[in-house]
């Protein structure tokens, strides 16, 4: 259930304003959620909370489109944050029973002293809650004045505080209870002088065991030797674990004790009448106490939020509808410290952000933190951004994040994927913000990108806000071409060889392979040639190598080609020429130059320099010689992506799954 307070006024009751908008809320599923970290952002806002119900609460936070909803929940937030910056500790007071208490007082059964003690213990938070606010009214005016909704409880609090002390009913709580009991004092105290006086008499000392009165059952006996149990009129209440001594009550403390026994009826029939009046005035201020329950409950939730927002430094974020995102200096609330800023401004001319750059350089956080931030505003929760942030109200937020194989339907990860993105061309409309990572991975790279690039048309022609990440360089020439869309990439630092985590606007990431090689030591003449084959084009990679630099030994001997090898060992010596074998990796998109067909290396070079490539699914043996790079491997998959699932059969796969996992008999793999 979301919270929601509407034009509070001292004579409403705060329960009026806690209701539940199921129509309003985003038509998300569980993976949505989980994909995005929302489950752990509710999860790490209710370790806030100081009660069970705002526990539960908060975990079933839903986001909402309703505007107004959203941006009262934000002002709330803010005045409370505003109150725990000059006091964070809230007297908010325990709730889990005052329910139970309530519902058993309508059942006729009295309280007992001690949920009494708890409700004394509530009613004392509510005036201090009461008063807390009253102090706090310059830094939350709205939310100090909900406070004022706790009626005025000081008479129960007073009489409930009269009738116990020390955690019993007091002797004072009525005139007829402190009569009883005082009569009781003086009663006892007869009947231990006459059980002394009857232990000392030379009548019965002899007979005795022990020279002290002792109790058995909260009756006075005295330990009379077995022998001489005849020699005592009275009753046996007890006998000793050897059985040598008997416990006998005589027959003059029999009148007194009963006497004693009568008026611990009566003083119990007291006590119980007393509580049960406690409980009648109790459930007097049954609408009182209901309502101070909502109010403590609600500030419980709220101050939780607050605490929350307070501790990932987050701040309001302006909500619009018009489908604009502009996030500045947002970070993702999981990573703390560590996340690097993202300032993201989409939906004035650009309605689709195409993200390109290394692996784990962050496009997916990047993704995952428009999300989450997005989900968050629409909770009506402060985002970790910089003021001045805009979030839009969206009707639906797709993902497609991960690689999620579904073992249901003994789907591959590309099969299952595109299950999902099937659905969510379904389901797109204007009001959609649609996320999905690595669009057109897991099958063969010219496919993959075609498809890739007609989805994102089609979402986008459906009117989505679109948010994709990628590694086909065919994407990013496409969002430079296409009105409506903008480039983007992951900013690394080819001196250090490490990701910056900064997204860049404007601007479509390059393969960083080149620059990297080349830092490391590569010979650009070797760079430039691997760049032509890349791009159909020339870059100078000389530019920025000193000319000594060349002549060194350790770039010569990378351009120099044996020309000659020996052969023929035990005949005369003869020099016969060889060819470079020109090397690709697996995973490789290769140009067939011949049929002028796409494929990708499957294994090799042999020593003839052939390669197995596969082609439409079929596998050849193709010569080096006959096939050129076009894409490499690193800039189509991440590094530890599974080959199998473009070469090996469904069966393959499973088998050797399987056989990962332990001994299957009869069964073994086969290329």
């Amino acid at each position: 259930m979301t919270v929601f307070l509407v034009n509070p006024t001292h004579e409403q009751v705060l329960m009026k304003y806690f209701v539940t908008h199921k129509k309003e809320d985003l038509p998300l599923n569980t993976q949505t959620m989980e994909a995005l970290g929302y489950y752990q952002i509710l999860n790490d806002i209710s370790q806030f909370a100081r009660t069970n119900r705002g526990k539960e609460t908060l975990l079933s936070l839903r986001p909402t489109q309703n505007k107004k909803k959203i941006e009262h929940s934000l002002h709330e937030i803010s005045e409370a944050m505003n109150i725990i910056k000059i006091s964070g500790s809230v007297p908010i007071h325990s709730l889990d029973q005052i329910g139970h208490y309530i519902t058993q007082a309508k059942k006729g059964m009295a309280l007992k002293v001690d949920q009494f003690t708890q409700i004394i213990s509530f009613l004392d938070h509510c005036q201090k809650l009461k008063q807390f606010m009253k102090d706090k009214e310059y830094a939350g005016p709205m939310v100090s004045m909900y406070a004022t909704s706790i009626g005025d409880v000081s008479e129960l609090e007073a009489e409930i505080s009269r009738c116990l002390r020390n955690g019993h009913v007091d002797d004072y709580a009525s005139s007829d209870l402190s009569y009883l009991r005082r009569h009781l004092a003086t009663q006892q105290e007869k009947l231990k002088e006459k059980a002394q006086s009857l232990m000392k008499s030379g009548r019965i000392s002899p007979y005795l065991q022990e020279t002290n009165v002792t109790e058995r059952s909260g009756r006075y006996v005295l330990a009379v030797k077995k022998e001489y149990r005849k020699k005592i009129q009275g009753s046996v209440l007890d006998t000793s674990a050897s059985g040598s001594t008997l416990f006998i009550e005589p027959v003059e403390l029999g009148s007194l004790q009963e006497d004693i026994e009568l008026i611990k009826i009566a003083e119990e029939t007291e006590v119980e009448r007393i509580l049960y009046e406690l409980t009648q005035l109790f459930l007097s201020y049954e609408q009182v106490i209901q309502v101070a329950v909502e109010t403590m409950h609600h500030y419980d939730v709220l101050f939780a939020k607050a605490k929350y927002s307070q501790m990932i430094q987050a701040d309001i974020p302006m909500i619009n509808e018009e489908f604009r995102i502009d996030l500045k200096e947002a970070r993702h609330p999981m990573l703390g410290k560590n996340a690097i800023p993202l300032s993201i401004p989409i939906g004035e001319k650009e309605r689709a952000l195409i993200i390109t750059g290394p692996n784990t350089g962050g496009k997916t956080v990047t993704l995952k933190t428009v999300g989450l931030l997005t989900l968050m505003a629409q909770s009506g929760l402060p985002i970790p951004a910089k003021k001045g942030s805009e979030i839009a109200i969206f009707q639906h937020i797709f993902v497609d994040i991960g690689d999620g194989q579904s073992i249901e339907q003994n789907l591959s990860t590309f099969s299952s994927r595109m299950v999902n993105i099937i659905e969510i061309l379904q389901a797109t409309n204007d009001a959609s913000l649609v996320l999905i990572d690595e669009l057109g991975s897991g099958t063969d790279p010219r496919e993959g990108m075609a498809l890739a690039i007609v989805i994102l048309e089609q979402l986008y022609d459906k009117g989505a806000t679109l948010f994709a990440t990628t590694h086909y360089s065919e994407m990013k020439k496409f969002a430079d071409g296409t009105e409506g869309f903008l480039n983007g990439s992951m900013e690394f630092d080819i001196y250090t060889l490490q990701p910056t985590y900064r997204l860049i606007l404007g601007k479509s990431g390059q393969s960083q392979a080149f620059d990297i090689v080349a830092k490391l030591g590569m010979h650009p003449t070797l760079i430039e040639r691997a760049h032509q084959k890349a791009y159909q084009e020339h870059k100078d990679f000389h530019q920025n190598i000193a000319p000594e630099a060349l002549q060194s030994h350790s770039y010569q001997k990378q351009v120099i080609v044996n020309k000659y090898a020996r052969s023929n060992v035990g005949k005369k010596k003869q020099e016969q020429p060889i060819s470079k074998i020109t090397i690709y990796n697996q995973g490789d998109n290769v140009h067939l130059l011949a049929t002028g067909e796409t494929g990708i290396v499957y294994k090799g070079p042999n020593d003839q320099g052939d390669y197995i490539v596969q082609i439409k699914g079929e596998k050849r043996t193709i010569n080096h010689k006959r096939i050129e790079l076009k894409i490499a491997a690193e800039e189509l998959y991440p590094p530890d992506y599974d080959f199998d699932i473009i070469f090996k059969s469904k069966e393959y796969r499973k088998v050797k799954k399987d056989m990962n996992r332990k001994y299957v008999e009869g069964k073994w793999l086969e290329e």
